[in-house]
């Protein structure tokens, strides 16, 4: 498809420095905050007093009463600095953003119409209220809940298999469903017995991932603690303890990790010690395979006899052959059920409470309080009790991070409830645009919102809602669906690899080898430029573009596209261009161009 001169004004980024479209997250954001200075008008400077185009002040979020402690915390230590922040977020581009982050969806022209005509001051809070639990945002947490415990069905370790991914997505998306506190979820999940392929006890999917093939049990122990402690309190530093002592190998990473044992790390994977995974052929049309039944031995301990396998050798310490638990507080289990006391303790532990108060603001903010977020110091963490020098404390804000983790505890560690929490805050709803000299120093102070690239999902799923033109995916074992955040995991769909690579372009990765990734490439621009599922999806043939093109005001068009696919209306400038474009040769085709550069802006693949 060709681009009319008349629209290359409208299409943004669509220049010779996309050719570069670089990996640095830092310079990224700094060249976004250029192109949104183009894309809208600016309308607040330093002190927040130039006026935009309806005439209200733009005041700095920061001049702002706070809503809560997080306003507090993060407007206070602009306040003390001398910074001021961007201000609020306008309603287009909170209800985009919002929009976005809880349900991986655009808000509809309707919707969005809607809200801006809604004069109630609490609008803001009652559209969290209606995303949160509603069907897209169940697809949306599910897949991330897949991506944060690696749900696929070929792991590098063991064969999942289909029915037991299968089995594993039906009960996340049951306790995202349910909003089942994350204490009786993660319980659930270290707990869990039964088959793997029985979507009843899909649960057990959790254990099943401490399977290590090739080597001595104690490497499946040692997995079982790796995969618990980095998902659940953020200390991946376990993987690192699992072959030898911290000091000489952690000293200037972690400081709890500089002083910590193999010893304590083999006491903490004796949890897992008397966990039984007995396999059994499953005949199928086509092959056999093993399903696993996860139950407790009543017997069992960490023994020190091994010299092969994936870890180095573990010899016995003076006294002690064979190890039994020992959590990492210093309390010890009774004889039994060890996996049972691992799960008891485990959301007891602090860094539970950090952990996924870091994850969920990561999530919303952009970055971590904690950079990198599975490698939490808990020793660097408590701002009355400050490490020694030269350690610093490692939150950005500590006192707002250990007020966001006895928020989350005290919540009975509610999902929902921490994230009403974090995005009432006006810190959450800034603007992304920022007027003042931004450099590199602002970046932990969180003194604007920061951009966020698009699940692949995300991308996938704006498309086909807004051009009405569904793909019908058959998928494997289980019903077809239109969506891609309704898929299992990232390995589907299977039968159309053109959908695939368009997904796979934006880095959704495997939940095994290749994570998800935010980083962008010259590969994403060129799918959204050219690739079938983009182009057929910005023609007249698509069905929500067949009834917009039907709308004979050449404005309410223009101005439809923008709501359908950006989630805004032009700005003048931009509807002024669009409209001249209108004005002569064939209506479709121009239309068709207009719907492509919207799709084309950059940003049409990020939540600003």
């Amino acid at each position: 498809m060709r681009l009319p001169a008349a629209l290359l004004a409208i299409s943004g980024l669509l220049h010779a420095a996309d050719c570069e479209y670089q990996r640095n997250a830092s310079a990224f954001l700094e060249r976004e905050a250029r192109a949104q200075r183009e894309i809208f008008q600016r309308v607040s400077r330093l002190a927040g007093q130039k006026r935009s185009a309806s005439g209200a002040e733009r005041t700095p979020a920061s001049a702002l009463p706070p809503r809560n402690f997080i306003d507090e915390e993060i407007f206070g230590e602009l306040n003390k600095r001398g910074i001021v922040s961007a201000p609020l977020a306008t309603d287009e581009e909170f209800l985009r953003r919002v929009t976005l982050d809880l349900t991986g969806r655009l808000p509809s022209p309707a919707d969005l119409r809607a809200f801006l005509a809604n004069e109630d001051p609490a609008k803001r809070d009652a559209v969290i209220d209606a995303l949160i639990g509603s069907a897209p945002f169940v697809d949306k947490w599910t897949m991330w809940w897949g991506d944060l415990l690696e749900n696929c069905n070929f792991p590098a370790l063991f064969d999942r298999r289909d029915d037991g991914r299968n089995a594993y997505y039906a009960y996340l998306k049951r306790t995202v469903q349910s909003d089942t506190s994350l204490r009786d979820m993660v319980q659930q999940l270290i707990t869990a017995s039964g088959n793997h392929y029985d979507a009843a006890t899909g649960n057990v999917n959790f254990p099943i991932s401490a399977k290590t093939s090739m080597g001595p049990s104690q490497d499946t122990y040692d997995n079982g603690l790796v995969k618990t402690a980095t998902y659940f309190l953020g200390m991946s530093q376990y993987d690192c303890l699992l072959c030898h002592n911290g000091r000489g190998h952690l000293d200037e990473l972690n400081l709890w990790g500089s002083r910590a044992t193999r010893n304590e790390a083999w006491r903490m994977a004796a949890h897992f010690s008397r966990l039984n995974m007995p396999s059994r052929s499953v005949p199928t049309t086509d092959f056999y395979y093993f399903s696993f039944d996860v139950t407790d031995r009543t017997t069992g301990t960490y023994d020190l006899n091994t010299t092969t396998g994936n870890r180095p050798t573990r010899a016995g310490v003076p006294g002690a052959l064979n190890l039994t638990p020992i959590y990492r507080d210093g309390t010890a289990p009774p004889d039994g059920n060890w996996r049972a006391f691992f799960g008891s303790k485990i959301y007891q532990d602090p860094m539970f409470a950090y952990n996924f108060a870091n994850r969920f603001w990561r999530e919303f903010f952009g970055m971590g309080l904690v950079e990198p977020f599975d490698m939490l110091d808990p020793e660097r963490l408590d701002p009355a009790n400050p490490p020694p020098a030269p350690w610093k404390l490692q939150a950005t804000h500590p006192v707002l991070f250990q007020k966001l983790a006895e928020e989350f505890r005290a919540s009975d560690f509610d999902m929902r409830y921490m994230m009403r929490f974090l995005l009432r805050s006006n810190a959450y709803q800034m603007s992304s645009r920022y007027d003042g000299n931004w450099t590199l120093d602002l970046v932990p102070l969180f003194a604007r919102h920061y951009p966020r690239r698009l699940w692949s999902e995300e991308i996938h799923d704006v498309l086909s809602i807004g051009s009405g033109l569904y793909n019908n995916y058959t998928l494997t074992r289980l019903p077809a669906v239109r969506l891609a955040m309704q898929f299992p995991d990232t390995d589907e769909p299977r039968g159309d690899g053109n959908t695939a690579s368009f997904l796979n372009s934006f880095l959704r990765g495997n939940r095994d080898s290749r994570q998800r990734s935010a980083d962008l490439s010259i590969l994403q621009r060129m799918a959204i430029m050219n690739d079938n599922f983009v182009s057929n999806r910005t023609r007249a043939t698509a069905p929500n573009l067949a009834t917009i093109f039907k709308i004979t005001d050449n404005a309410q068009a223009v101005e439809e596209l923008f709501l359908t696919f950006l989630g805004r209306r032009p700005d003048e400038k931009e509807a002024r261009t669009a409209i001249a474009s209108l004005a002569s040769g064939d209506r479709n085709t121009a239309l068709e161009d207009l719907a492509w550069a919207c799709v084309n802006k950059a940003e049409f693949l990020f939540s600003y």
